[in-house]
């Protein structure tokens, strides 16, 4: 006996409408559609990674001191730039008082340091007490937005900074030098720092593109796009603010830590200095906010035009405003917006892409097939 004659993917069987056309319920029966997380396969970008961060390991090697030490404040600011990116870009909370957890991270490193131990081992410390004062200020924040939660933030960034120089055995208002650092050369105090400043980085942007494809990436794209409809379709958005913050928080602190091994001195008018900020927030409009990518680029547009225009004075931040006054009016999604809009490019695959029916997806894990009922597949 021949057995019976199966429909081809995508066609009718035996009673039943061809795609588009209404069935007796007044539904309407389309074809599959597939969700994928990009257009490319994710496997070249995730090698790129791999290469670049072996590269960047190996640099201290082939190199002089002074190069690493430039890199090394570039990994400071990557790392705040990605933290504000996701206070500000995802969860819609705009600081302009980062410097808080930033002066706060230095000044815990000192503290760990006056006490004999290691600073590399206070790198942690910083990191860990800068998210628990965090979780102290969004208490104090919680209610607030838009300019009442900037101008907010910055005031706790001051009061931290009238905390601080209260206490003589801290420096008050002149400063301290950071005790206990290794009793080894010079060079490899360098390498040193700079294998850990490379290592926060990359965990950092790891932990930010796990977090943005899990449930609460979910969550905080939805506040980014529409914080009241989020709210309106049961999101927990104040349980995924209060996360971000206190993310946030962490990695500012870490960024501080660094930033004093680096340059063994604190100084409490520089460490909470409002120029932190404004370095982290120029490197995310520059590369684009509410990507991955975009303060990646942003911060390496910033250093290239700072190590360019160094020597031009005051000019220097003529040229910085006026780049991002352009960039504002011509480029609102940043430079990473218009690589990704004209290429369809992304190395951190955070979001999905729909596929009509009849286009070629991705297969594998990567890739989802869904079924619509009631209308046309969406487009892109």
């Amino acid at each position: 006996m021949s057995s019976p004659v199966q429909p081809a993917a995508g066609q009718p069987t035996a009673g039943q409408p061809a795609a588009g056309q209404p069935t007796a319920q007044g539904t309407v029966i389309t074809p599959d559609v597939r969700v994928s997380r990009s257009r490319r396969s994710p496997l070249w970008p995730a090698l790129g990674a791999v290469v670049v961060i072996a590269v960047l390991a190996y640099l201290p090697y082939i190199v002089y001191a002074g190069t690493t030490s430039l890199l090394v404040n570039f990994f400071i600011l990557l790392i705040m730039a990605s933290m504000w990116n996701l206070l500000a870009g995802y969860a819609g909370l705009v600081s302009v008082g980062q410097q808080a957890f930033i002066g706060l991270g230095s000044y815990f490193v000192l503290i760990v340091g006056l006490h004999g131990i290691d600073p590399f081992i206070g790198l942690p410390v910083a990191a860990l007490g800068s998210g628990i004062v965090g979780l102290v200020v969004w208490w104090l924040l919680s209610r607030l937005r838009s300019g009442y939660f900037a101008i907010a933030t910055w005031v706790i960034a001051s009061i931290c900074y009238l905390i601080v120089i209260r206490f003589a055995s801290l420096g008050g208002g002149t400063g301290e030098p950071l005790p206990s650092m290794p009793t080894i050369s010079n060079t490899l105090l360098n390498a040193y720092t700079y294998w850990v400043a490379l290592a926060v980085a990359v965990i950092v942007l790891v932990s930010l593109y796990a977090i943005l494809r899990g449930r609460l990436g979910l969550v905080l794209t939805a506040v980014r796009d529409d914080e009241t409809g989020a709210r309106s379709i049961g999101a927990r958005v104040s349980r995924a603010q209060l996360l971000v913050f206190v993310i946030a928080a962490t990695g500012c602190g870490a960024a501080g830590g660094l930033e004093i091994i680096s340059q063994p001195f604190v100084q409490p008018t520089a460490a909470f200095s409002v120029q932190w900020t404004a370095e982290m927030v120029f490197a995310c409009l520059i590369g684009g906010i509410g990507t991955i990518e975009g303060p990646i680029l942003g911060t390496i547009v910033f250093f290239v035009l700072q190590q360019w225009l160094a020597s031009y004075g005051t000019w220097y931040f003529i040229v910085l405003g006026a780049i991002a006054i352009a960039v504002a009016i011509w480029a609102p999604r940043g430079l990473w917006g218009l690589i990704s809009e004209r290429l369809h490019i992304r190395l951190f695959p955070v979001g999905y892409w729909v596929w009509p029916p009849g286009q070629a997806a991705p297969s594998g894990p990567a890739a989802l097939r869904l079924r619509r009922r009631g209308g046309p597949a969406p487009r892109p």
